[in-house]
């Protein structure tokens, strides 16, 4: 028998051997673990503080004064400055990715993210569950499967929704599956390349404010004649350490891909890489800084198209889709639907959504 007592642990070569023989005690489930109908309640929760607030609003350049200053607030039917929607989304995924995409694999989308009518109060306490909706095979690509979950961020307290939405992942598999590579299963679409560039419209207006009205007049401007209301903002926000690292793991996100530049260095982005919600939130600041927001209704049809790295620089385009002054919207704001495209400094698309937003009229 070994005596222990005499083994020196941390002499370099007798350490490398140890490693050798080591068990890696490993983090998050394998495609196999999840089965559908099965819920997850996700241990980890947070508590939802002005400061986490602030500290993401701040850093993805959010910022509307309503969720600021206690008299803009006010103004707005608040009693204090709520918590941002962009960063209740952000820590309401952040907690779940132990549990659900710590292994890795392509995030290919989400959709549905919807929000309360009431405003988040800051010390909210958030309990974080997600259903499995669907799991599918990839006979393109063997190692992964995809993985679609209904995840809810709920008030720990009072047990009210607060943030929803669906979110679809390829996940690595236990046991890569035998395939006879004919092609992608259900769900997964790889595309073959070669439908041709559609032509774009001849002109694009660009609203002359960020007033409801202003995207009134800018959809009939561009009705009957071959026009978009589409346009670039000119903030960009270079990614660093902050929105990088600390971002994602202020929200619990403990995925390797945003923090472990070793595991990483081997991996298709060559770098540690911006978690999503990051990288979404600052060009929906970018977006807001020329609109007058007055609520967040909810996201669809959401997709990150590649990686962002440090260094990297995240721009905005945005396009007018339509607008309505509907009944559901209060008498101080009408309804505009948008397509936001956050691109890098090669011009390259890295996020896309569609977003519907209650914008302030003219007269407030």
């Amino acid at each position: 028998m070994t005596d222990d007592d005499s083994i020196e642990w941390t002499d370099p070569d007798t350490f490398a051997r140890a490693l050798e023989r080591a068990e890696t005690k490993e983090k998050g489930n394998y495609f196999e673990d999840f089965a559908e109908g099965a819920v997850l309640d996700h241990d980890r929760g947070l508590r939802l503080t002005r400061w986490g607030n602030e500290t993401w609003m701040s850093q993805t350049l959010n910022h509307d004064p309503a969720y600021w200053r206690t008299d803009a607030a006010r103004e707005r039917g608040f009693d204090e400055p709520p918590i941002h929607p962009d960063y209740l989304t952000a820590a309401t995924l952040g907690i779940t990715v132990e549990d659900l995409s710590e292994k890795g694999g392509y995030f290919l989308g989400r959709t549905d993210v919807r929000f309360p009518g009431a405003p988040v109060s800051p010390g909210t306490e958030l309990r974080v569950e997600s259903e499995v909706v669907s799991t599918a095979t990839s006979s393109s690509r063997p190692q992964y499967g995809i993985v679609t979950w209904r995840t809810r961020g709920r008030d720990a307290e009072t047990d009210d929704v607060l943030c929803s939405y669906e979110r679809t992942n390829m996940i690595p598999r236990r046991e890569p599956l035998e395939t006879d590579g004919s092609g992608a299963a259900a769900a997964e679409d790889d595309g073959d390349g070669d439908d041709p560039a559609p032509d774009l419209p001849e002109t694009f207006v660009t609203p002359d404010g960020g007033s409801y009205e202003d995207f009134v007049a800018a959809l009939e401007d561009a009705a009957d004649r071959d026009a978009a209301v589409a346009y670039r903002h000119e903030r960009g926000r270079t990614q660093d350490d902050v929105t990088v690292a600390s971002l994602p793991l202020a929200t619990l996100n403990t995925a390797k891909q945003h923090h472990n530049a070793d595991a990483m260095a081997d991996a298709p982005s060559g770098d540690i890489v911006t978690y999503g919600d990051v990288t979404r939130s600052t060009a929906l600041g970018h977006a807001r800084s020329d609109e007058r927001t007055w609520r967040e209704v909810g996201f669809d049809d959401e997709s990150f198209h590649t990686f962002v790295t440090p260094g990297d620089t995240v721009y905005a385009f945005t396009r007018v889709l339509e607008a309505d002054d509907d009944s559901s919207a209060p008498e101080e704001a009408g309804t505009v639907r948008f397509e936001h495209v956050a691109f890098n400094q090669n011009d390259e698309p890295v996020y896309s959504g569609i977003r519907t937003a209650e914008i302030q009229k003219r007269s407030r």
